[in-house]
């Protein structure tokens, strides 16, 4: 009976988790496909650091109302309905391309769609967080975080080289239907996926009221505070500087989509061996101490590639720099998800 127990759950979390990197890969080709699109053919700061704020700043000040709905309302609900609004707003970015005759106009349609796409991933990816410990025992979260996350970085290792293929053998509207078509696939995965149903417990009226109260257990927790200070701290200071490091190397090295291919894709086998190592080693027997060494190592590879000169050795820093990410990350999540209230 036990054994039937073990494998009802692992073959659920294994489809979910399927469905989410399904999506993923749409997502992340979209995503490069735009950014990259925008690096070679404005060459301008100004233009790559609008589009990493509407990429993400919709996203972070979404996740707030979005932790509260994937408290509030059924989870696997919320992320099909995300993920369908994102492919929607794709496919009407798709058909409007042909019309759109002027670059700047163009430009203007790609950040609207960034900015609806960034809002759809705020209401997305908590749910998701939240899912995971619903479908996972506790004793297990690590190990399947660090599945998750080599699953994750092996779909982001093949997102890059198909957007580079595409882009050089086809059209960025081409790029963007691959978007809709993994997301009709994943939507299609998930619905087949039984959730257990989530704990609820009695809340707020106001959905304001419900946040205020988040925010105060997560600060009247001295671990849990700490981690989420910590790690925005992280996301803010690294976000930018992964999105302007295609300027970088198309001024240094090389105006190609195959430069910047080369540098996606040795970034994600790093995420993919750093996933590979948390789901096989765990980490040290401390989950603090895993943290503060990724945090380390993640600081000094990111020095390391901004005085770098030749091409090969910031290749190299760039693969170690995805280990230490995906290392900062999964011990992120666990120590959250082992020590916050599965209500909350």
């Amino acid at each position: 009976m036990k054994n039937k127990r073990q494998t009802k759950w692992k073959g659920r979390t294994i489809l979910f988790l399927i469905s989410q990197c399904i999506t993923l890969f749409g997502s992340t080709l979209v995503q490069m496909a735009i950014v990259w699109y925008v690096t070679l053919n404005t060459s301008s700061g100004a233009w790559v650091a609008t589009f990493s704020v509407c990429s993400y700043l919709p996203q972070f000040l979404v996740y707030f109302l979005g932790g509260v709905w994937a408290d509030r309302y059924n989870r696997k609900k919320l992320i099909i309905g995300a993920d369908t609004a994102i492919a929607a707003v794709t496919l009407v970015m798709m058909l409007a391309m042909p019309y759109i005759t002027e670059e700047s106009l163009l430009l203007g349609g790609l950040l609207v769609m960034s900015m609806i796409r960034s809002i759809g991933a705020g209401i997305q990816t908590p749910a998701v967080n939240a899912v995971l410990p619903q479908l996972i025992p506790e004793d297990q979260l690590m190990r399947f975080n660090g599945i998750n996350a080599t699953m994750q970085s092996l779909v982001q290792f093949a997102a890059p080289a198909a957007a580079g293929v595409l882009l050089t053998i086809s059209t960025l509207r081409s790029t963007l239907m691959i978007d809709v078509v993994t997301a009709i696939l994943g939507v299609g995965l998930l619905s087949t996926v039984m959730i257990p149903k989530q704990e609820r417990t009695e809340v707020p009226a106001s959905v304001f009221a419900d946040m205020k109260i988040g925010v105060r257990y997560a600060f009247s927790d001295y671990l849990i505070g700490s981690l989420l200070i910590v790690y925005g701290l992280f996301v803010f200071l690294c976000v930018p500087a992964g999105f302007l490091a295609g300027l970088l190397v198309s001024r240094v090295y090389g105006d190609t989509y195959w430069y910047l291919t080369a540098v996606e894709l040795v970034g994600f086998a790093g995420m993919m061996v750093g996933g590979l190592l948390m789901s096989t080693w765990g980490g040290f027997q401390s989950r603090v101490k895993t943290l503060l060494v990724g945090l380390a190592a993640f600081g000094a590879m990111a020095i390391g590639m901004g005085l770098s000169k030749n091409f090969i050795l910031y290749l190299a820093l760039m693969a170690l720099y995805g280990v230490a990410l995906t290392t900062v990350q999964t011990a992120t999540t666990t120590l959250i998800q082992e020590n916050a209230e599965t209500s909350m």
